[in-house]
């Protein structure tokens, strides 16, 4: 029955429920909500896991573990950004933590990671644990690289004097399995999320990759510390904005304390999604769109270089037109190899650009979009 058609008291009754409800606070999440509703403050445990399933789908192959970033300049943006991005909007990132820097920076009031990769999914959950388990950074680096805590570790340290502590203490088989049970139980019983035999295989091979290999694990399997191509862990938390400002989130006490902030509210959201495919990023703008809220910052890294090679480029900037953005939302890209003419710089890979959202868009629907090199030609 429409609205329009009840009659005037039952509209009084459902209006008297409907702000009871409002005086006890948000039920939570759910993918069809009420006019009126808001972006929640947190979410429970029981609405975070729904919410992450019900926008998810079926994961995809990508060839590489991909368990650290590869863009050492992915700061350099942050500050222009910062003038033109409002903050208290919605992030959109994917892959690993190098989106726990860009939340920090930029102060959005949630955040949705999507990966085509369960094992991302399942790689930000472990981060989700170990971060909501430590006081600071350096219990946070010590868990993840199962050792001992160092001591007298000032709060004002930078990451390299945090991240040269916790290297320096021998890596621990006993502490290994102390934290791999303590990351299963806290995911598992503390907070009620399903994961299968798979997935808790999946995510003790993720995390016995960061105790074999140390903060100098990279984006593939091994350690690269020794001058490979790949910046490591330990690399991409000490890299700065290129003006000197470090805006890691183990660069600073405050920072991490922000990402902390946010994973015991549940409001840093992994969802495991193809940007080309018929459901996630449509159903998580849908979502956001129904509470209010607006996508500000979109990382991409450099996703669209592979959806271009797919031919699924159209069916994503489709799913992108379908999110509430406004004039100001940016994406933030990767481009790799001097593509388009972009170099990285002082001997780097990749280079990082910003692009307006709504002008992409709009040059889509005109037809100007017609291969990877005239999505770059729009990024600066």
């Amino acid at each position: 029955m429409k609205l329009r058609q009840l009659t005037a008291g039952v509209v009084a009754l459902l209006l008297l429920a409907m702000s009871s409800v409002a005086a006890r606070g948000p039920e939570g999440p759910r993918l069809r909500t009420e006019q009126g509703a808001s972006l929640p403050a947190r979410l429970s445990d029981a609405d975070f896991w729904k919410l992450s399933t019900d926008l998810s789908e079926p994961a995809g192959y990508f060839q590489s573990d991909n368990f650290v970033g590869n863009e050492l300049s992915f700061q350099w943006v942050i500050p222009e950004l910062k003038k033109n991005v409002k903050p208290g909007g919605v992030y959109l990132g994917v892959g690993p933590d190098q989106n726990f820097t860009y939340i920090a920076a930029l102060q959005p009031s949630m955040a949705f990671i999507v990966d085509i990769r369960r094992g991302n999914f399942l790689q930000l959950l472990m981060y989700k644990a170990l971060i909501e388990l430590s006081a600071d950074r350096a219990e946070f680096a010590a868990k993840l690289f199962a050792r001992n805590k160092p001591a007298n570790i000032r709060e004002n340290a930078s990451a390299d004097a945090v991240l040269s502590a916790v290297y320096n203490m021998p890596a621990s088989r006993e502490l290994y399995e102390k934290n791999l049970k303590a990351i299963t139980e806290h995911l598992t019983r503390t907070h009620g999320f399903a994961l299968t035999a798979n997935e808790l295989r999946d995510l003790e091979y993720i995390y016995g990759s960061f105790f074999s290999y140390g903060p100098g694990i990279a984006y593939s399997n091994g350690n690269n510390r020794g001058g490979t191509i790949y910046p490591t862990y330990w690399d991409m938390q000490v890299t700065d904005d290129n003006a000197g400002k470090t805006w890691a989130y183990m660069g600073t006490e405050e920072n991490f304390r922000a990402i902390k902030r946010m994973e015991e509210a549940n409001l840093i959201v992994p969802v495991t999604g193809n940007f080309g495919g018929p459901k996630a990023l449509k159903a998580v703008g849908a979502w956001i769109r129904e509470r209010g809220g607006t996508v500000t910052t979109f990382y991409t890294s450099n996703v669209e270089q592979y959806l271009f090679q797919d031919n699924i480029w159209r069916e994503y900037y489709n799913n992108v037109a379908s999110m509430p953005t406004d004039s100001t939302s940016q994406f933030i890209r990767s481009v790799f190899n001097g593509n388009g003419g972009f170099g990285g710089g002082g001997g780097l890979r990749s280079a990082q650009l910003t692009c307006s959202i709504a002008q992409l868009l709009s040059a889509f629907k005109d037809g100007k979009i017609n291969s990877y090199y005239d999505v770059i030609a729009l990024s600066r």
